[in-house]
C-alpha cells in the first residue's frame, strides 16, 4: 500500500477504509490530500470491493483549505476545480465498486460535497452539512450544484446554499440528502456493518446498478429500458448470479465471489 501523507487506507476483508487524516486543520483539503484520495480511489476497486471515506478527529472535512496558496486570494479556483477536486469527485462518483461517506463529524463546503459524491451517506446524529460558501461570496462547488437538488429537492437544495446555514444530520436523514442518521454510540459498528454487507454482495450487479441510476437522470424512458436490458444481460452471464439463483433454490445464503 502507497504511504500517503494526508490520508490513511486500511484494507481488511474486501474493505477499504479511507480516512482523511489532518485532524489539526479539521480535515481540509489541500492540493496533496486531493491528489491522494483520487489516487487511493482509483486503487481501491483492484484490492477491495467497497470503499468507505470517513475522517480522522472530530471532523468529517470542513472544506477547502484556504491556507493552501498562502493567503485565500491566490488561489485560482477555476484552475483547482477543474484540475484538482473533478478528478477526485469523479474517481469517486465513477469507482466500480459501492462507496460509502461514513460523517462521522462536520462536513462543510467542498467536504459536505466530497461527502454527497459517495453512493450512501451514513452520518453521526451530531454530524452536520455546511454549504458555507456564500458566506465567502462563492457558489455551492465540488459538485454540490448537481448533488443537492437531486438529494434533497430544489427547495430544500436552494434554501441550503443561499442561508449557509448547517443541516443536521437528522434533518438530512429526513429530507432524503443522505441514506441514514445513526446515534453517535452506535456510528462505527453500523458503517462497518454496511460495508461489510456490501463487501459479501454482487460486486458486478453493485456495478452496473450505480450506472444505471446514475445515467438514468439523462435518459428517457427508451434509453433506461435499453441500459437496463444490456447490463442486465451483463448480470445474468455473472458467475454471482448463477449463485444467487442456486442459492436460492437450496434455500441458503448466497457466497457471492464479486465476479
Amino acid at each position: 500500500m502507497k504511504d500517503y501523507q494526508t490520508i490513511t487506507l486500511e484494507i481488511a476483508e474486501d474493505v477499504a477504509v479511507l480516512r482523511l487524516d489532518r485532524p489539526d486543520r479539521m480535515n481540509a483539503l489541500n492540493t496533496q490530500m486531493r491528489a491522494e484520495i483520487t489516487d487511493a480511489a482509483r486503487v481501491v476497486p483492484q484490492a477491495a470491493r467497497v470503499l468507505v471515506m470517513t475522517g480522522n478527529g472530530k471532523a468529517f472535512c470542513s472544506g477547502q483549505d484556504l491556507s493552501d496558496t498562502g493567503t485565500a486570494a491566490a488561489i485560482d479556483l477555476e484552475r483547482v476545480l477543474r484540475d484538482e477536486y473533478v478528478p477526485m469527485l469523479k474517481a469517486i462518483s465513477d469507482c466500480p465498486v459501492p462507496t460509502i461517506a461514513a460523517v462521522n463529524g462536520p462536513a462543510a463546503g467542498a467536504g459536505a460535497n466530497l461527502a454527497l459524491a459517495a453512493d450512501v451517506v451514513i452520518a453521526a446524529e451530531s454530524a452536520y452539512f455546511l454549504q458555507a460558501f456564500t458566506r465567502i461570496g462563492l457558489i455551492p462547488d465540488a459538485g454540490g450544484t448537481f448533488w443537492l437538488p437531486r438529494q434533497m429537492g430544489g427547495a430544500k437544495a436552494m434554501g441550503a446554499a443561499l442561508f449557509a446555514e448547517p443541516v443536521s444530520a437528522r434533518q438530512a436523514d429526513q429530507w432524503g440528502m443522505i441514506w441514514e442518521a445513526v446515534p453517535d454510540a452506535e456510528f462505527e459498528t453500523r458503517w462497518q456493518a454496511r460495508a461489510a454487507h456490501l463487501a459479501q454482495g454482487p460486486t458486478v450487479a453493485y456495478r452496473n446498478l450505480k450506472r444505471a441510476i446514475r445515467e438514468s437522470w439523462e435518459n428517457g424512458i427508451d434509453g433506461q429500458l435499453d441500459l437496463e436490458a444490456r447490463l442486465q444481460g451483463e448480470c445474468g452471464n455473472s458467475r454471482d448470479f448463477k449463485e444467487g439463483v442456486v442459492a436460492f433454490q437450496d434455500k441458503r445464503p448466497a457466497r457471492f465471489e464479486g465476479r
